[in-house]
């Protein structure tokens, strides 16, 4: 199942950046950009100010105790408010960080040409720049972003891409770039560095992960506005209240009862403020590997040719493979033995000597008893079969441009330079997920699968996962675009993922959820994490999301029956002393306008507390109609939320006159 991120208030570091940034974001122009708190902001101002006035010069409308009480509540109101943005904001600096951990500082063997290959000096990576060159070993660190000028190895890409398996990298060609970070494994490789310090790749994975920000989804832009709209119109009305409560004191011969403390007081206590994205989603984008399918590509067929038999053809494949501990080589022994029942030899047998797979041949093998089998890349086979006087058939050829085809990865198998025939490794599509596709096809969510393959593996792959489009050969960059594009059409997306390579989607996202077997710093750009690996938990997390969009529904229609209630049952003790005909409107009977207003404060704070349960829990799942829904907020939550107030204001008032506090 899904599970949150560890939680930012867990992180001391974090915590500590957030009270400074709570500070720093008092001022105006900060403030300016959440409307509702704004409100608070400058009420926290004008109440400090009028306690200012009443403790120095004894000018006040209500006691210097009261209003200073009222300040600080105030304030700690715009503090914890700036509080939780500045946490908020701290995910994102976190989540850099932790790409930035992953840029180690390594030793790096210098060398001054790639001739020179015994004459080097050990350094810094940091130090290197662009142009030097560096030799690079069987497992050693590559220390920068650069090109294979010499040599040829089988790298491994996993702290990068999230995909374990290795990949070839050689001089020449399409394949010579390497990523600072990655690590070889196989022979070596002198690799001239292509890019200055701050300009690497990791660099780049840097700046656009901070460069992402989360909008706001259509659900949270109406609410705002509605809020902004109703505290616009309390604003009004409490302004009225004082404008006739002067005029009518006036009127009365007595002074104004009514304080510009209190009143300020009451429109803060009572303006509408409400403290979830998965529900608004309709479009999730998914990395293939590691999320789509299994990770690794694992043997799904024997196919033999020119005459050879399977069975054959399966012997001489898991022989090849006894030595080969990756999970493709494996694979082809588990596959052998459950087709045709093959045993799996010791590797003390027949004097076997193995032939490790390297960069360069791009094949291994196992030689026994006179007999030579290999195992390898279909060009690899071909030059091996040709050069030992055998023929590389046609029939071999189609196979592999068959296999290739269908997005699968073709091993020749060769005995004594006789073609046998082709394994056929294939990306495991995850268990359910196609059914998975299809349900959230009907949930309105359209699905894209994003993969480095070419088009036409992506197309084959796509299509087998049950996918409603894919985006091929994705750079980060690419993942990025998409991401804002649907965006800024007003989509809501959702992106799962696992390599570092996806840390700048995953931080644009709206919703986004790593792999828990993918990188640190996927896990850390993502606001979940996905303890199984499986995409089709995506479907529970869109569920729940819909549950919290009907929770907050239901909060929302709590806290707005919630402020019209404590308006009746406030505003009549407040006024009455100046309009008698409202006490006949006091039917709480509350002791005076202070104790009304302290009342309302300190039924506010508990009212929170008492909702948290509800709001971590959330209201059951339905999959009920729009009017349906309401309909039943508006009888439970509305009717709730207009009886609660006139039942604990008052009982906090008589606590209040017992306890001698007003």
């Amino acid at each position: 199942m899904a599970e949150k991120q560890k939680t930012a208030l867990s992180d001391k570091n974090m915590v500590m950046r957030a009270i400074k940034d709570s500070f720093i974001k008092l001022k105006p122009k900060t403030q300016a950009g959440n409307p509702v708190m704004l409100l608070v902001y400058l009420s926290a101002i004008m109440t400090t100010g009028l306690w200012l006035v009443s403790l120095f010069f004894g000018i006040g409308d209500a006691p210097t105790g009261y209003t200073c009480a009222i300040a600080v509540i105030l304030w700690f109101t715009v503090l914890f408010a700036n509080f939780a943005e500045a946490i908020a904001e701290g995910r994102g600096k976190a989540q850099a960080d932790s790409l930035r951990k992953a840029k180690k500082d390594v030793d790096a063997y210098k060398i001054s040409s790639p001739h020179k290959k015994d004459q080097g000096t050990i350094v810094s990576s940091v130090s290197l720049k662009k142009g030097d060159y560096v030799l690079v070993k069987a497992g050693e660190q590559i220390p920068g972003d650069g090109e294979v000028v010499d040599g040829a190895a089988s790298v491994d890409e996993s702290a990068i891409t999230g995909e374990s398996a290795p990949v070839i990298r050689e001089s020449g060609g399409d394949r010579s770039a390497v990523t600072g970070g990655t690590t070889v494994l196989s022979d070596w490789i002198v690799v001239k560095i292509t890019s200055e310090a701050g300009e690497t790749f990791m660099d780049k994975m840097i700046a656009m992960v901070e460069g992402a920000n989360r909008k706001k989804t259509p659900n949270e832009i109406a609410l705002q506005i509605f809020l902004v709209a109703l505290s616009i119109i309390f604003i009004m009305v409490t302004m009225s209240l004082y404008t006739y409560s002067i005029f009518s004191a006036k009127q009365a011969g007595i002074e104004n009862p009514t304080s510009i403390t209190t009143l300020v007081a009451l429109l803060v206590c009572l303006a509408p403020t409400t403290i979830e994205a998965a529900g608004d989603v309709d479009i999730l984008m998914l990395d293939k590997t590691g999320t789509i399918t299994l990770g690794n590509r694992r043997a799904d067929a024997f196919i033999p040719v020119d005459g050879a038999s399977e069975r054959e053809l399966a012997d001489a494949a898991q022989l090849s493979s006894l030595a080969d501990e990756t999970p493709e080589g494996r694979s082809v022994v588990v596959l052998a033995k459950e087709e045709f029942g093959i045993r799996e030899r010791k590797l003390s047998d027949k004097n076997m000597e193995f032939v490790p797979f390297t960069a360069i041949t791009r094949m291994s093998g196992v030689n026994y008893d006179g007999v030579e089998i290999r195992k390898g890349a279909a060009d690899a086979i071909k030059e091996y079969v040709v050069s030992g006087g055998g023929t590389y058939s046609p029939e071999c050829d189609e196979i592999v441009k068959k296999i290739s085809s269908k997005g699968g990865t073709p091993l020749v198998v060769a005995k004594n330079h006789i073609v046998l025939g082709v394994i056929y490794l294939k990306d495991i599509i995850k268990d359910g997920v196609k059914e998975k596709f299809a349900d959230l096809r009907k949930m309105g969510i359209k699905t894209i699968m994003i993969t480095g393959d070419n088009p036409l593996t992506a197309a084959a792959i796509a299509a087998e996962a049950g996918v409603d489009d894919f985006l091929a050969e994705a750079t980060p960059e690419g993942k990025l675009e998409m991401i804002r594009d649907f965006q800024k059409k007003g989509h809501l997306v959702a992106m799962t993922g696992d390599g570092t390579n996806d840390a700048p989607a995953l931080a644009q996202a709206d919703v986004a959820v790593a792999m828990n077997s993918g990188t640190q710093a996927a896990k850390e750009a993502g606001n979940m994490v996905d303890l199984d690996s499986s995409p089709t938990k995506l479907i529970d997390i869109v569920r729940i999301g819909k549950q919290l969009l009907m929770t907050r529904g239901s909060l929302t229609t709590f806290s707005i029956s919630n402020d019209v209630a404590k308006y009746f049952a406030i505003i009549p003790a407040l006024f009455m002393g100046l309009y008698p005909g409202l006490g006949k409107l006091n039917i709480m009977g509350l002791y005076s306008p202070q104790s009304a207003v302290l009342s309302a404060i300190i039924y506010n704070a508990l009212i929170i507390i008492a909702l948290i349960p509800l709001a971590l829990k959330g209201v059951r799942y339905r999959e009920v109609s729009a009017g349906k829904l309401l309909s039943g907020n508006l009888l439970v939550y509305g009717h709730g939320g207009i009886i609660t107030p006139f039942i604990f204001i008052k009982l906090i008032d008589i606590l209040l006159v017992i306890c001698g506090i007003v």
